[in-house]
C-alpha cells in the first residue's frame, strides 16, 4: 500500500467566481499568472484554468503539486501574490478543495489565507504523477 505524506503529489481545486463585466480582464490575469507559474515553478505538475459550462463567471484552477514544498513555493511566488491581490478587485468568490494528504505545516499555510478550505485526505490508492 502506498504511503501518502508531505513528499507525495496532491491536487488542489481553486473555485473562482468573477464579478460581472470582469471576465475578460480576469482571463488576461489568469493567462499572465499561468505563464509565470509555468516558467518559475517546476513543482507545479499540472495547472489549468477551466470555465464552468453553466456559469460563464465561474472558473476552476486545477493544480497538481509535486509535494508540500511545491505548494509553499507557489503561494510565495511574486506573480501568484499579484494574482491574489488583483483577484480581490475582479473576483467575488474563492474557495479551495485539496485532494490528497498534506502535512501540518502545509495545512496551516493553506488555512492562513482565510479562504473557505476543504481537505480530502487520501485513504487509499496510488499516483503515477
Amino acid at each position: 500500500m502506498a504511503t501518502f505524506n508531505t513528499t507525495t503529489p496532491f491536487m488542489l481545486l481553486a473555485r473562482i467566481h468573477v464579478k460581472p463585466d470582469c471576465v475578460d480582464q480576469y482571463l488576461e490575469l489568469a493567462r499572465v499568472t499561468d505563464a509565470a507559474v509555468q516558467a518559475s515553478e517546476p513543482g507545479m505538475l499540472h495547472h489549468t484554468f477551466d470555465q464552468d459550462p453553466e456559469d460563464p463567471q465561474a472558473f476552476v484552477w486545477s493544480e497538481v503539486y509535486a509535494n508540500d514544498a511545491a505548494f509553499a513555493a507557489h503561494v510565495s511566488n511574486p506573480p501568484v501574490l499579484e494574482y491574489l491581490e488583483k483577484h480581490a478587485e475582479l473576483g467575488d468568490g474563492f474557495s479551495i478543495e485539496v485532494y490528497g494528504t498534506v502535512g501540518d505545516e502545509c495545512r496551516s499555510l493553506m488555512q492562513s489565507f482565510g479562504l473557505p478550505l476543504k481537505i480530502f485526505e487520501t485513504k487509499l490508492g496510488y499516483s503515477r504523477v
